[in-house]
């Protein structure tokens, strides 16, 4: 994994608690900056959620001015961007309820499915068959599309255990492609070329969108109806990572001796035995977190304030990956990767009209 070296230092010196702790007071300085470049109303109105700006400002530290950060900080950039990471992926689930799934009931539930698991797998296999991509790349950029953007992107990276610059990769086709989808799919509505009611416009912006805020940003241009359905589809979507972590879990664990001839695990470690992570524990706290909100366990005004710090912490995880990736792994992969983003575009968009079609037509 590429981090800022720590050869310059003793080894006691850089992996001191005070020089963690630093680096995570660093990171956390800087995911505040990027907070507030993301509320700027140009930044918002792209769609940019923090996360997204956080992995870009890290990215340019990270490359740009790595050598005045301390070795000695590379701890806390490490912890931030992998534990800090699982425990603000399981806090996501505060987000969600069953309630709210259960307001669209089969019809988003068959959407929700039907795009994750179509689109996972279109993605892996273009990714790797066509793109020549490695495995995991292949699987960060699919789950990127089809679960939650950039924060399936972030469970997969823990799940996985792969190279920060696999997650960045991943988390530019997000940006590209949800961001055109933001203000394409509205404006293919107005004018009469996207045939979907109000009920099949939630169905699909909520299905297809990468981000939670692309899909509001996108929804709120159509009507406050398509804006709530759309919502509680792309909210039924997040819901089924965990679903999906615990089966990748499964599958990265398989015996080494028949995961060896299947994948390329270059760059992943040197060592070829399965991980010892088969169960995700970041992803069953995401389920135990929309049981508690499902319950209502917690004050409104608590379940907000969780939220905000746990999307600070996303922000954090996400600054810490950025500021651990180098442009020239990147360049390695980046046309790639962007290439099976736009075949999973282009999945979405047809893939995803004829599933909308189908489910409003069979529940409707």
């Amino acid at each position: 994994m590429s981090t800022v070296p720590l050869q310059a230092v003793p080894a006691a010196a850089a992996s001191s608690p005070r020089g963690q702790l630093n680096g995570i007071l660093f990171v956390a300085l800087f995911a505040g900056a990027v907070t507030s470049i993301a509320s700027l109303p140009t930044i918002a109105a792209l769609g940019l959620s923090p996360l997204i700006v956080g992995i870009v400002a890290g990215a340019i530290y990270g490359n740009v001015l790595r050598d005045g950060m301390p070795a000695s900080w590379a701890a806390g950039v490490n912890f931030s961007a992998r534990k800090l990471l699982r425990i603000a992926v399981a806090f996501f689930g505060l987000r969600v309820s069953l309630q709210e799934i259960a307001q669209v009931g089969l019809p988003g539930l068959a959407e929700s499915v039907l795009i994750v698991v179509s689109t996972l797998a279109v993605g892996t296999w273009a990714g790797i068959k066509l793109m020549k991509l490695d495995r995991d790349t292949a699987l960060l950029t699919a789950a990127g599309s089809a679960i939650c953007g950039a924060a399936a992107v972030l469970a997969f990276e823990s799940t996985l255990q792969s190279r920060p610059h696999k997650s960045a990769m991943a988390v530019g086709s997000v940006v590209l492609f949800g961001t055109l989808s933001m203000f394409l799919y509205p404006a293919l509505v107005r004018a009469g070329w996207l045939h979907l009611d109000t009920v099949g416009a939630g169905l699909f912006f909520g299905g297809t969108i990468h981000e939670v805020a692309q899909v509001v940003g996108a929804a709120s241009n159509v009507s406050p109806e398509a804006t709530h359905i759309a919502t509680i589809v792309k909210m039924t979507r997040v819901m089924l990572l965990v679903p999906v972590l615990l089966a990748v879990g499964l599958w990265v664990n398989r015996p080494a001796r028949h995961a060896a001839a299947q994948r390329d695990d270059a760059g992943v470690g040197p060592h070829a035995a399965p991980r010892r992570l088969a169960v995700p524990w970041f992803a069953l706290g995401f389920l135990l977190c929309v049981g508690l909100n499902s319950v209502h366990v917690l004050p409104d005004a608590a379940t907000h304030t969780l939220n905000l710090l746990d999307t600070f912490a996303l922000t954090m995880a996400m600054t810490a990956l950025g500021m651990e990736t180098r442009i020239a792994q990147i360049r390695e992969a980046g046309p790639r990767a962007l290439m099976t983003g736009l075949i999973l575009y282009v999945w979405l968009f047809a893939g995803g009209l004829g599933i909308t079609w189908a489910v409003q037509r069979l529940f409707g």
